[in-house]
């Protein structure tokens, strides 16, 4: 059985998909980019505040389905530029503990929606 997920506390989407799906146990979400839930402005000043916000989107939406990042498995990061790797990879470790971390890829891309330089995508398992 398949159960929508959604929340104001992050963006809504802009097209025929759902902020996440759970079907079971299992939390598949839509890639968060950095657009403010409340004004739907992109924070895009530097690359810090951009995935700063990007995970807190994904941490609204986690919280949505009353799980937290303790309970993510799996990752996709995707990045406008392979040079911003460290910068984002700082920010997106401070969300999680180095024990429970989940598994992870990191792909560069040639664009984003919005021309955005960072989208997150996750599965969580409560």
């Amino acid at each position: 059985m398949k159960k929508i997920i959604q929340t104001s506390k992050a963006p809504a989407p802009i097209g025929p998909y759902n902020q996440a799906v759970l079907v079971g146990n299992t939390l598949y979400t839509s890639g968060q980019i950095a657009l403010h839930p409340e004004t739907m402005k992109l924070v895009v000043e530097n690359i810090e505040n951009e995935t700063k916000q990007v995970m807190e989107n994904m941490k609204a939406v986690l919280e949505a389905a009353e799980m937290s990042f303790e309970h993510v498995v799996k990752s996709t990061i995707f990045i406008s530029n392979m040079n911003d790797f460290a910068k984002i990879n700082a920010v997106y470790g401070t969300y999680f503990k180095d024990e429970t971390a989940p598994a992870r890829e990191t792909v560069q891309v040639a664009c984003l929606p919005k021309n955005v330089n960072v989208e997150i995508s996750m599965i969580a398992i409560k």
